[in-house]
């Protein structure tokens, strides 16, 4: 099994969610493990919690303190402990800008309504007075915004005709204790799942000028320049002609620049079976340590290498501006 993902969870009470995520990561097939349980309240019930049960802890009350103080003491907490991912798990204090532009894309919350409805407190009432048939809960990426980050999971849970926001929030609090650790594991997991490692590359691909997408013996590929006469610049393998690997094919300038890459980073580049007699390169996107600023370059590259002299003379020109 791959090396665990290393997590912080940030919490100002109970912690009962992040009891629920303690006990996944003891599973010796969870993906992440406890690192570090840290507070804004040194009485957090939590905190003994975890401390019971081996994980590290440490609090920091932050009456006195200005926002970006506090955080920043959380911060170096956080990377002290070796954690690569921020859980909040009722933790209680509106984030600073830097602290959360720090963790961009590390950082999860789980939320008790089904967002984009009833960001804020009182989600409960707010969903039984609106009248829906189903409230629930969502766990997001956190962002500037208040509850308003990509939602990456969500569970509805019915109301009942009788509900009270007591009733409701106890059956969702039991909704948020099964989601949010399946939702994390998905999450830290990603950059070996092929279904989002495509996204990434189609993103990416497809935001070059004039390319669009066709399939090329059963893998996805792109292509530059019009239906009828473009040109492939890549193609996205997994599995493909025999390779275990997932990866990006991409051009190179010939056979004499396919070896030296090869030679100079062999768990990272291969010649593909199909295409390396063309003196394609074959870029690993499995590894779970993709540069994709890297792999952008990589399309740029070979996008230029087969593009309409129209567009690259265009682009060119635009350079020198």
């Amino acid at each position: 099994m791959a090396e665990k993902a290393k997590i912080a969870i940030l919490i100002s009470g109970r912690g009962s969610n992040m009891a629920a995520l303690v006990y996944a990561g003891k599973s010796a097939d969870c993906p992440f493990e406890v690192m570090l349980v840290a507070s804004n309240d040194p009485d957090a019930p939590g905190l003994a919690l975890a401390q019971a049960e081996g994980i590290a802890t440490f609090a920091h009350p932050h009456k006195g303190l200005s926002r970006d103080a506090h955080d920043a003491i959380m911060h170096d907490a956080i990377v002290g402990a070796g954690a690569e991912y921020v859980v909040l798990a009722g933790y209680m204090r509106i984030l600073s800008d830097g602290f959360v532009q720090k963790w961009s894309d590390r950082m999860l919350n789980i939320h008790p309504s089904l967002l984009p409805k009833y960001k804020g407190l009182d989600t409960y009432q707010r969903a039984i007075d609106a009248g829906d048939r189903v409230a629930g809960c969502s766990v997001h990426l956190v962002t500037a915004e208040l509850d308003d980050g990509p939602v990456l999971a969500q569970t509805e849970v019915a109301i009942l005709p009788d509900d009270d926001g007591d009733r409701l929030a106890s059956r969702i609090l039991i909704a948020e204790h099964q989601l949010y650790p399946s939702a994390l594991a998905k999450y830290v997991t990603r950059e070996s799942d092929p279904e989002w490692i495509l996204a990434q590359l189609r993103e990416r691909a497809l935001a070059l000028e004039e390319s669009h997408e066709r399939a090329s013996f059963g893998a996805p590929g792109w292509r530059v320049g019009s239906e009828t006469t473009g040109k492939y610049f890549a193609y996205f393998a997994q599995s493909h002609h025999g390779e275990a690997s997932i990866a990006l094919l991409v051009k190179t300038t010939g056979i004499d620049e396919q070896t030296a890459l090869i030679d100079a980073d062999p768990d990272l580049y291969y010649a593909p079976k199909f295409y390396g007699k063309s003196g394609w390169i074959a870029i690993r996107l499995d590894t779970g340590q993709t540069d994709w600023d890297h792999i952008a370059d990589w399309l740029r590259k070979s996008w230029r290498m087969v593009a309409p002299k129209r567009l690259t003379n265009m682009i060119e020109i635009a350079n020198q501006f």
